[in-house]
């Protein structure tokens, strides 16, 4: 299984292991014994990268002080054999939830003191949880060897960039927060939001070898690392990024911890703290050597995601650095004393991104002078509009704000992205296209229409700093309207077909190909088949030419970037690589959205970036790789893996058929067609028997298809008239055809399968290499040259509504209902009944406008 899919059935059986605990609290449950499979697994390669063998492991005990030693010295904690998370899977039903106990309090024990801050009580949420796995110790002990046993295929050694433990360590937290109701926010911001900051943030910091970055409140640590990664991508060295975290729940800063440390990170590079931000603040220092621990806390970027409107304490804060250049947060909403922290802790030259609800933006009071100092002492950069009900747990509209210490240019960029989304379950989220756009007008400070506005501090105060977005930029679409002289008389307006004109002018001639005037106002469509005469017009032809010379090279471009260069490539940038040489195709290119074709390329780079992950971790030989393909079975209630077939490591086996074994495939698709025409006909001879046939036993209770069995029967016993019996002779000819086809197809399938799979183990290095190149490179240059055909059916389909609109005028209407009216008034003329029916007849007579 991919990291994906992995991380999928992890979570299902999760899930449902659950049962009555909260996600919120049963997330501490597995992630913790996650992250003691990770130190497990950490320490036990350690020692075999230090002569130890298998064979000797077992004497790795407490006894031996100098093993201890060095192994606290080098990693920083140790845990005997006995404790070992491989070794409580070797116990299988000897393993007890009091072995979980010895060995969480044996780790506590066994720190090194160096790295105290790191691991000191990391494991306190896990432990006191224990007692809610289970009411007796039996109990207790089923659910722990059900999670263990879960989790111990999770591969932790984290090669290149095969991150799978990360990977699935994020799925897991975003899929518990999906299910944690109000208390996700506690300690989850959407992946899509953390990465539409971090881009952000390292687009800023890219110039830079060391960097310090901090989460005043981290939650499970998402956020940090994200912006640690998408730095990472321009420095290279991850091990000169410095992460500072601070939260105020215990369980949710163990998370953090915990993410921290299994994301690779040093312990020396990371400063953690369990304590409330707004009253525990840097400078920080231990008491006992407050000299050497001070630490006043200066990063290059803060990033954040703090509690909404939350209620906090001013007093006596007037004098706090954090807040005295700006003024004091009012009591029941804290959201600015957060921005404010986090200003105070920016470098002069660095970045901050915080998300905050869309109030701070507009709210009077205390806070309305807050901002307006803040934009009269030029900290705030940009102002990003988020889509609404983007958060778990919440449906609050939401902003990020970027602010910097020092800036250049005095005007506020304004975004308005509340429009760029997908709907995915109860929540909306940013598509890719969505992050990259963002990204770019922040980036570049571009002024998109209906997106994007750089406005001056002039027109800010003008407008008493009052920030909200739609004073800014209006992203509303155009309400319908209806023309009232096209609505009587016919005609399109001329004011609507403006409304196309980015399609006039990327088709010159065509509008007057279409439409002709019948005065300066109005036209009328002149052509009786729109999508044919749109097509055909030398401008659209002109324009569908100069695309695809655009494109033209853009295969052998991919292949030769992805496949020539497959195991050395940094998977991390590639993506931007491709998307670079995209978006430079589009230039001169009007009408089609390039993020279209990025959102393009990002819905075909997630499975190309897990192939070169496993190639680039495995080695090539992966691509001529099979593997078992497990299913779920149900048997005696209760489901189990078992083995059904083979499947491609990376080549799928659809893949290797369609090229190589076209022949099998149409033969086999030849049978399955003859199946299906053996359905229709038994469908037919069904409806020539009698209603009296169709109630015995050789048709079904639904009366919707024959029985096999009994329509033998009633063959054998000759007890049916001659028509009945003609009729069930060939439906008994048809099942048996039907059984001799569908045997052959399923020998045939198993019979391809065996030989696709064979044929995918016999590669040569040059047909591996072009089955991946059909894989990744074939179908997204095949997605990418659609787009001018998607653009084209989204003209006309506006062409025809809009002809549509005016085709019947109001007059037409009225004279066609007052036709009507005069039909039916001679129907009823003609009708006859008793005196009471002809007074009625002639009163709606009357309602109709006859005599």
């Amino acid at each position: 299984m991919n990291k994906q899919q992995l991380a999928a059935k992890i979570w299902e059986s999760a899930n449902k292991m659950r049962s009555k605990i909260e996600a919120n609290e049963y997330k501490d449950y597995i992630l913790g014994f996650i992250f003691y499979k990770f130190l497990s697994d950490k320490e036990v390669k350690y020692l075999k990268e230090n002569d130890w063998t298998d064979e000797y492991l077992p004497q790795v005990t407490e006894k031996d002080t100098e093993t201890v030693d060095n192994v606290r010295k080098n990693i920083g904690y140790f845990i005997s054999y006995d404790n070992l998370f491989s070794t409580w899977i070797r116990k299988g039903s000897d393993f007890s939830a009091g072995d979980v106990t010895d060995a969480l309090s044996a780790f506590s024990r066994l720190i090194n003191p160096s790295h105290k801050k790191v691991f000191d009580r990391i494991f306190d949420t896990l432990q006191t949880g224990l007692a809610k796995l289970g009411e007796t110790s039996g109990a207790r002990t089923k659910a722990i060897r059900d999670l263990i046993y879960l989790i111990k295929d999770i591969p932790m050694d984290g090669k290149q960039d095969y991150d799978v433990l990360g990977f699935i360590y994020e799925y897991l937290i975003s899929n518990f927060a999906a299910n944690a109701g109000k208390k996700a926010g506690e300690f989850y911001t959407p992946h899509e939001v953390s990465l539409l900051m971090s881009k952000i943030v390292a687009n800023h910091l890219k110039d830079r070898s060391t960097i310090k970055i901090y989460d005043p409140t981290s939650g499970s640590g998402s956020l940090l690392i994200n912006i640690g990664k998408s730095v990472q991508q321009y420095m290279g060295n991850g091990n000169n990024i410095k992460y500072y975290a601070q939260e105020l729940k215990e369980n949710t800063y163990n998370l953090t911890r915990m993410n921290l440390v299994m994301r690779g990170i040093l312990p020396d590079n990371i400063v953690t703290r369990n304590g409330d931000t707004l009253e525990q603040d840097w400078p920080y220092f231990e008491e006992n050597d407050p000299v050497n621990t001070y630490d006043p806390l200066y990063v290059d970027a803060v990033v954040s995601n703090p509690p909404y409107s939350q209620a906090w304490n001013p007093t006596d804060k007037a004098e706090d650095p954090r807040y005295r250049r700006f003024g004091l947060a009012p009591k029941g909403k804290a959201d600015f004393a957060f921005l404010l922290h986090d200003l105070f802790h920016l470098k002069p030259d660095g970045i901050m991104t915080i998300v905050l609800p869309h109030g701070v933006l507009f709210r009077g009071g205390e806070e309305g002078t807050i901002r307006q100092n803040l934009i009269e002492q030029n900290h705030i950069d940009a102002i990003i509009g988020l889509p609404p009900n983007i958060f778990y747990g919440t449906g609050i509209p939401t902003i990020i704000m970027v602010l910097k210490q020092k800036r250049t240019n005095t005007d506020v960029l304004i975004v308005d992205a509340s429009k760029g989304f997908a709907k995915e379950g109860k929540n909306n989220v940013l598509r890719a296209r969505d992050i990259k756009r963002v990204v770019d007008v922040v980036v570049h400070r571009k002024s998109v229409d209906k997106f994007s506005r750089t406005v001056s501090r002039d027109e800010i105060r003008v407008n008493d700093y009052n920030l909200n977005i739609p004073r800014y930029v209006d992203s509303s679409e155009k309400a319908e309207s209806w023309d009232i002289y096209a609505s009587m008389f016919g005609g399109v307006p001329e004011s609507e077909l403006l409304d196309l004109k980015e399609y006039w002018n990327a088709f010159p001639g065509l509008k007057e190909s279409l439409f002709t005037a019948d005065n300066a106002a109005y036209s009328h469509l002149m052509v009786t088949d729109l999508q044919e005469s749109v097509m055909a017009h030398p401008s659209v032809h002109a324009f569908i030419k100069h695309y695809q010379q655009a494109f033209s090279n853009l295969a052998p471009t991919i292949a030769k970037e992805l496949i020539t260069k497959m195991e050395t490539l940094n998977i991390a940038n590639e993506e931007d690589i491709l998307s670079s040489d995209i978006f430079k195709r589009f230039e001169g290119i009007p009408l089609i959205d390039p993020y279209k074709a990025y959102q393009i390329l990002d819905d075909h780079w997630l499975g190309i970036a897990i192939d070169l992950e496993i190639i680039q971790t495995e080695g090539f030989a992966a691509v001529k790789q099979v593997d078992p393909n497990m299913v779920l079975k149900k048997k005696n209630n209760k489901e189990e893996e078992i083995q059904q077939g083979w499947k491609g490591h990376v080549i799928p086996f659809e893949l290797v058929q369609k090229i190589k074994f076209k022949k099998q495939l149409s033969e086999i698709k030849s049978k399955e067609s003859r199946i299906s025409e053996i359905s229709s006909e038994l469908e037919e001879l069904l409806n020539e028997l009698s209603e009296e046939d169709k109630e015995r036993d050789f048709v079904n209770e639904e009366k919707d298809a024959f029985v096999s069995k009994e329509v033998t029967k009633a063959i054998k016993a000759k007890e049916i008239e001659p028509n009945t019996m003609l009729v069930l002779q060939k439906v008994d000819s048809l099942f048996k055809e039907e059984k001799k086809i569908n045997k052959q197809i399923k020998d045939h399938k198993a019979s391809l399968h065996l030989l696709t799979k064979q044929t995918i183990e016999g590669l040569s290095d040059e047909e591996a290499l072009k089955l991946v190149e059909f894989k990744w490179v074939t179908p997204l240059v095949h997605d990418l040259s659609e787009l001018p055909s998607t653009e084209l059916t989204e003209f006309i389909g506006k062409l025809e509504v809009l002809s549509e609109k005016y085709e019947n005028t109001l007059t037409e209407v009225e004279q066609q209902i007052r036709d009507t009216e005069k039909s039916l008034n001679d129907l009823l003329s003609d009708l006859t009944g008793s005196d009471y029916d002809m007074q009625g007849i002639a009163e709606l007579q009357k309602l109709l406008g006859g005599e």
